[in-house]
């Protein structure tokens, strides 16, 4: 059976009637508490819908179907059963405008990250005004920091003035990702580390509260013993990464 014909037992009908049973209303009370809007859910945690995903197989036409919907499992699982080359620009940002939560956003942004040519998207999404569309577009930074390995830092570098433009973004799922792709940056390799870090800094200085928090959130991470014991395993790091731990040597040896 090709990944492109899903099987009689997997329509959209079987999917939707699993999740059925799956969900609970303890899980839905659950979502809600973590800012997830639960009025079309039926309260099925991740724990299910990836061993589900895994039986059912990738099929983009089954994705489809589950997409329109509108269930927010059934388009978690849409995005789970979508290989990320059927992710094309065209079909991905005609989800994009579907997606109206985190967890969604961060899962969509997960797959396309995995998809050569995405990082054409970023600067896209990223200056959309719509609150998870520009959450999208950090979230693809940062996975793309994670799942890219083989793309030059360049690519890294050129996304630390879209951070710093939108540092000031006080929106609860913008900020909490335009903190998490610096910090997805600064960890990828010692080459990307200083210049995040030193954005860090610069962004603990601002007059804005917001990039100050984003800043300061950052920094604490990227100048965090586990971090630069990581990074420099990984390779040399930087002469500034050694200025940053003598003082903190220093204190230690004087407890």
């Amino acid at each position: 059976m090709s990944a492109q014909e899903p099987s009689q037992e997997w329509s959209a009908a079987a999917v939707l009637a699993e999740l059925q049973v799956s969900g609970s209303q303890e899980n839905r009370a659950g979502m809600a508490r973590f800012g997830i809007d639960a009025s079309s859910a039926f309260g099925v945690p991740m724990s299910v819908l990836r061993p589900l995903a895994r039986r059912i197989g990738m099929s983009p036409q089954l994705a489809d179907e589950l997409w329109e919907t509108g269930r927010h499992e059934a388009r978690l699982l849409a995005i789970l059963l979508t290989p990320p080359e059927s992710l094309a620009p065209d079909r991905a940002m005609a989800w994009m405008e579907d997606i109206r939560s985190w967890d969604l956003c961060d899962q969509f942004a997960n797959v396309l990250a995995r998809r050569p040519g995405s990082d054409q998207l970023v600067p896209v999404l990223v200056a959309d005004e719509r609150e998870f569309v520009r959450r999208a577009g950090f979230a693809l930074m940062a996975w793309r920091a994670v799942h890219a390995k083989t793309v030059p830092d360049t690519e890294f570098l050129n996304y630390l003035n879209l951070i710093r433009a939108q540092s000031t973004d006080e929106r609860n799922f913008v900020w909490k990702a335009v903190h998490w792709a610096l910090r997805q940056i600064g960890k990828r390799s010692a080459a990307l580390h200083d210049p995040a870090l030193d954005l860090s800094r610069q962004l603990c200085e601002s007059q804005n509260k917001t990039s100050r928090r984003i800043g300061r959130e950052a920094q604490k991470e990227l100048s965090s013993e586990k971090v630069l014991t990581r990074l420099k395993a990984a390779g040399a790091v930087g002469h500034s990464i050694v200025a940053l731990l003598l003082p903190w040597r220093l204190r230690r040896a004087m407890r």
